[in-house]
């Protein structure tokens, strides 16, 4: 099955980091550009971060919000994507969706090819 894997998530207290992956399975994600979303709930879905495809340099994305303190990344040997999540905000709770798009370059309007199941980030003192 073509999928994506989302993990990493959980409960952190204001000013904690986590490690957020998006890992693929059965495909290879070096040619996908991969977007990072986040939906609170009563809240729209909010676009995070995107990254480029690895052939045309893996250049990242930032949503104002996230600038600063987020950081996108690929590790292509393990086939997964992930997003450094630092100086976490009460903000910043939602569930965490991967998506990734073939082609080479982040968009405004991506059409996304495949989406993850998510994961819960919880930022609360």
């Amino acid at each position: 099955q073509l999928q994506l894997v989302e993990a990493g998530g959980g409960l952190v207290q204001p000013g904690g980091s986590l490690r957020l992956s998006c890992a693929a399975s059965g495909f290879t994600l070096d040619h996908y550009t991969i977007g990072w979303y986040r939906q609170a709930p009563g809240k729209e879905r909010e676009g995070v971060s995107c990254i480029s495809s690895s052939d045309s340099g893996s250049n990242p994305n930032y949503a104002d919000s996230v600038k600063g303190r987020f950081t996108i990344s690929r590790d292509n040997a393990k086939n997964t994507v992930y997003l450094q999540m630092n100086s976490l905000k009460p903000d910043d709770t939602a569930v965490y969706h991967c998506a990734a798009e073939l082609g080479h370059y982040c968009s405004d309007h991506p059409v996304w090819d495949y989406w993850g199941q998510g994961t819960q980030v919880t930022v609360s003192s």
